[in-house]
């Protein structure tokens, strides 16, 4: 499966970061999933089974070539820290961060590690991005665009 089909699914991002990541020996891609609300929240839950189905489309499946790690910080601010840095210390290719909240905790665990990021409101506004026309220029943060 080529690698911009791979990036597209995780935020559209036009060339995949991995400057300071390799790809593992096994050709694997590690994904770390942060999400600020509960694991038992139905819409979550619904988006993720998209998001794995869209994985599993493009010829990535989880055991095979792809591993992810996904933690739910339940909507709890010193949980969401604590996961930030669990999943950051795990050293993904990349997070995945569906919601503002838990960007700033990912960008205080790692300025190193690239968030891709959905669903974030003003995300320049808040300080994650320097501007829209370059979002990784400070964070390497890169913007989901629809």
């Amino acid at each position: 499966m080529k690698r911009r089909e791979f990036i597209a699914v995780l935020g559209g991002a036009a060339a995949w970061p991995l400057a300071a990541r390799a790809q593992r020996s096994d050709g694997t891609r590690h994904i770390g999933v942060l999400i600020q609300i509960a694991e038992g929240d139905p819409q979550a839950r619904i988006e993720v089974a998209a998001f794995l189905r869209k994985l599993q489309e493009l010829g990535w499946s989880e055991g095979r070539n792809l591993q992810i790690d996904i933690r739910w910080g339940g909507g709890d601010a010193d949980r969401i820290r604590k996961y930030a840095a669990e999943v950051v210390a795990l050293a993904p290719e990349v997070v995945l961060a569906p919601g503002g909240t838990v960007v700033g905790a990912l960008q205080q665990a790692s300025r190193t590690v690239p968030i891709v990021f959905v669903n974030v409101t003003d995300p320049v506004g808040r300080g994650y991005v320097a501007s829209l026309g370059q979002p990784e220029g400070r964070h390497r943060i890169y913007l989901f665009r629809i």
